[in-house]
């Protein structure tokens, strides 16, 4: 320390004095407002980039909820779609048995009028067979009964008199 002070100038340093200040002045003049610019304009783009990333987290969640929305909703049609299309596809059956109920019903009413109309005409033609068949036989009868003399007159003498009982 001691030969520092020794060699201690005061000329050189207020030269060195006077460098510094104008190496400062210099600085502060051309370099220091740039480069303080420089920061300010890179605490702005920092800034401007965080605030833009907070948007973007502010839309996403936007999004998200929009798209949360559209999914509930889409469930939502999609199980009305499927209750609609059960409650038609019930509807169809319910339709379908009504028309084969009355279907089957129409068809037994009609068989059965067919089969009454077929017994009518079975009885008629059997009534019809059976009165031809008791002719024959009464013809025959008649034949045998009145083919005696004695016989005829009887008979003829019953019948007056159940004509007149009647």
């Amino acid at each position: 320390m001691e030969t520092l002070l020794n060699d201690f100038s005061p000329g050189l340093f207020a030269m060195q004095t006077l460098i510094l200040l104008v190496l400062i002045f210099i600085l502060v003049k051309f370099a220091w407002k740039p480069i303080l610019n420089s920061l300010n304009d890179r605490e702005e783009g920092i800034q401007n980039a965080l605030d833009a990333a907070e948007k973007a987290k502010l839309e996403m969640q936007n999004l998200q909820a929009d798209n949360q929305k559209l999914l509930k909703e889409a469930r939502a049609e999609r199980e009305e779609m499927l209750k609609e299309a059960r409650d038609m596809k019930n509807k169809m059956i319910e339709d379908a048995k009504t028309e084969a109920s009355e279907s089957a019903a129409k068809l037994i009413a009609q068989a059965q009028a067919a089969i009454e109309s077929e017994k009518k005409a079975a009885m008629a033609e059997l009534k019809s067979h059976v009165a031809g068949l008791s002719l024959d036989i009464a013809e025959k009868v008649v034949r045998t009964e009145l083919s005696n003399k004695n016989k005829q007159l009887e008979l003829v003498e019953s019948m007056l008199g159940e004509k007149i009982l009647n």
